[in-house]
């Protein structure tokens, strides 16, 4: 899938806020620029009129062509201090991670009242849509305006992920995981996301568009009833070498039970010690956590 680093701009005359909108961080991630890509030409097509400006940016463009993951190293574990002050060339995803902070620099300098971000994933096992958000800032009450599931703080003990970086300098926002990779409602998922986000952050009229967009209706009609905050209690961690299996058939937010056998490492058992959910179980080859447990927030 070859992609420009800019897949979108749009906004009118009209000042307010910038909706910077990443997608395919993850090369073998695309619905996020699928999506994007509907969106922007619904955007071109009807012109609505906005409050500020919308940006989509591809993330990891080679990787995308590829369709893999990476290329030398996770670009959601990139935006490091050190990586952040370094010149170095290599890992390829530095010069990936350098030029999504160019193209941010550009929109800033226009001064906007307001700084919002939307990062578009999706998981290599069957979920329903969430959102994945650190608490700091003004992220989590920003978070509760859409209808899906709210996971605080997954990124705050992740080391490299782009919403660290961006909460850090200033923006409000979170991950938004939109189901399963390979899923047929992924792209559906994403589009009812970005609009929504398009009309909390910069008042988009849904009925200025030639076609309201349906995939909003589906997702509050199928998930507003799950909303709910959820809390990590746990991160099963992977280092190089391991030989971890996920038992087959967990889910995002499958219930488990203490003492219930999870995956096996290096011929060990792994059991939970909780009666609680799983969260994010690997089912694919690269990545460097097996799984997480959650509980919800009272």
């Amino acid at each position: 899938m070859e992609v420009d680093r800019i897949i979108g701009s749009y906004g009118s005359d009209k000042k307010g806020p910038l909706l910077f909108i990443t997608a395919g961080i993850h090369g073998n991630e695309p619905s996020g620029v699928i999506a994007l890509q509907e969106i922007f030409a619904e955007l071109n097509q009807s012109k609505p009129q906005l409050y500020g400006t919308i940006v989509g940016v591809c993330g990891n463009q080679l990787a995308l062509s590829k369709d893999q993951r990476y290329i030398d190293q996770d670009l959601n574990r990139t935006w490091t201090k050190s990586n952040l002050l370094s010149n170095a060339k290599s890992p390829h995803e530095l010069m990936e991670m350098r030029e999504i902070i160019d193209v941010l620099k550009h929109y800033l300098k226009h001064n906007p009242e307001k700084r919002y971000f939307l990062d578009c994933h999706t998981t290599s096992s069957p979920s329903d849509p969430y959102i994945s958000v650190q608490d700091v800032n003004d992220n989590c009450a920003w978070a509760k305006h859409f209808p899906t599931p709210i996971v605080i703080g997954f990124s705050d003990i992740i080391t490299g992920d782009i919403d660290h970086y961006l909460s850090r300098i200033g923006l409000t926002g979170f991950v938004f995981e939109a189901g399963q990779h390979t899923g047929e409602n992924a792209v559906v998922n994403q589009k009812a996301m970005i609009w929504l986000a398009l009309k909390e952050a910069c008042g988009l009229n849904f009925d200025q568009l030639f076609e309201f967009p349906t995939s909003v209706t589906t997702m509050i009609n199928q998930h507003q009833s799950k909303q709910k905050a959820f809390k990590i209690l746990y991160r099963h961690q992977l280092h190089e070498n391991d030989k971890f299996e996920m038992q087959p058939g967990f889910e995002n937010f499958s219930i488990i039970k203490k003492g219930q056998l999870l995956a096996m490492e290096n011929g060990t058992e792994i059991r939970s010690s909780w009666d609680a959910y799983i969260f994010m179980p690997l089912y694919q080859p690269l990545g460097d956590d097996g799984f997480f447990i959650i509980d919800t927030l009272v």
